[in-house]
């Protein structure tokens, strides 16, 4: 049966308990020709039709649970009039026995096999019904206490299971929704970290700006040259200012921010003095560079080194007994930054967000780079970054960051 023939049963219960009904009927014209025909009614077509009758409170079983119960206590008198009772009859009233356990409260599902069982039994011992094999009234009873409770407590152990799976996805849903909380909560933090060290390094931009314009303006007559050098140095400056509040303005998510300092944030420099503070922490790094460095933007070098930060902290961590290596790639299309460490690798608990993988995602991001992040060929972890190099170098002549 395919998913969609599966899933429009389960959103159209009438038809199901119709072909339900069908089925019992069908079940009871089977058992019916397979007894001997001196036991069969004196008319087949109309036995089948009584049949129908005792099995049509199943087509509304859950659609109308009580009405369906007072329909099967009301056919209970066929057997007075008939003189034998169709199959269907018991058969419709262990299915109202479960349904009523299986879909409604304990005090409902009681109230329900009381009514439906007690005037079989009180039948059974006042008026039995004569057949092929003769047994005692208290057999006849004891048989039908056995399937009543057998319904029922089938039907009540289905409840249980449908409760406790309501509540495991209950409680599924809300964790997801808590993670997720979390995993905006960890993106909002990152992004307003982020925006205070790229409004550091555009403050300090502008600072230095102030600082040249202020001398341009003091020589300007006496040493014209000098001020054309400033004036091309603040021009430059603008420019990588702008590039940088454009990105600020893509991250920041708050209105209350620290003041800054009018001091520039670390970048491609202060990369290997952090190796050598990882390196007296105990793990070994080693750290290189394949081609020729070029003049980066201040917040692209800053990028690369909270990346390296980031990375080189998870290592020493949670690395164990390892080395670890730090390799930048200066090509013609791409910056390459890798991080790859030979120990166990980070292991975060299931129900934690990892903030540095996050911030360090939110970053790249920033400058239409990717990153990837897994287990390294032969053990370990390893940080993978890819930057393009038309968004991180600066146009124009300027220096290093």
């Amino acid at each position: 049966m395919t998913e969609s023939r599966v899933a429009w049963l389960r959103t159209h219960p009438p038809a199901v308990d119709t072909l339900f009904a069908v089925g019992l009927v069908l079940l009871d014209a089977v058992f019916t020709l397979l007894t001997p025909p001196e036991y069969w009614p004196r008319s087949l077509p109309v036995s089948l039709g009584w049949s129908a009758l005792c099995a049509a409170p199943v087509v509304f079983r859950r659609l109308a649970p009580w009405v369906a119960v007072g329909v099967a206590v009301a056919t209970l008198g066929l057997p007075l009039v008939l003189g034998y009772a169709p199959t269907t009859q018991s058969l419709a009233l262990i299915v109202l026995t479960y349904t009523m356990a299986a879909h409604r409260s304990l005090r409902a599902a009681v109230l329900a096999a009381l009514v439906l069982w007690v005037p079989v039994a009180v039948a059974n011992l006042l008026a039995p019904l004569g057949g092929m094999l003769e047994v005692s009234r208290g057999l006849v009873l004891l048989n039908n206490v056995l399937i009543t409770l057998v319904s029922f407590f089938v039907g009540r152990t289905v409840h249980a299971r449908r409760a406790s799976v309501a509540v495991l996805r209950e409680r599924a849903r809300v964790a997801e929704e808590n993670q997720r909380a979390l995993a905006e909560q960890a993106v909002a933090d990152e992004r307003r970290r982020i925006a205070r060290e790229l409004h550091d390094v555009v403050a300090h931009h502008l600072s230095v700006m102030g600082v040249l314009a202020t001398g341009a303006r003091r020589v300007l007559r006496r040493d014209p040259d000098a001020a054309e050098e400033a004036l091309g140095t603040i021009e430059q400056t603008s420019r990588t200012t702008l590039r940088e509040m454009r990105r600020l303005l893509d991250v920041l998510r708050t209105d209350a921010e620290p003041a800054a300092e009018l001091t520039p944030q670390p970048g491609l420099a202060g990369i290997e003095a952090l190796v050598e503070q990882v390196r007296e922490a105990g793990l070994p790094v080693v750290f290189r560079v394949d081609g020729t460095p070029g003049p980066l933007d201040p917040g692209v070098a800053l990028t690369i080194y909270r990346i390296v930060q980031e990375a080189l902290t998870n290592a020493l961590k949670h690395a164990g007994p390892a080395t670890a290596e730090v390799r930048l790639g200066f090509g013609v299309y791409s910056l390459v930054v890798e991080v790859s460490d030979t120990g166990r690798g980070p292991l975060p608990a299931p129900d934690r967000v990892g903030h540095g993988l996050v911030g360090m995602r939110e970053r790249v991001a920033l400058y239409g780079g990717s990153l990837r992040a897994g287990p390294r060929t032969g053990g370990g972890f390893r940080i993978h970054v890819k930057l393009p190099m038309d968004q991180v170098a600066p146009t124009g002549e300027t220096g290093a960051a």
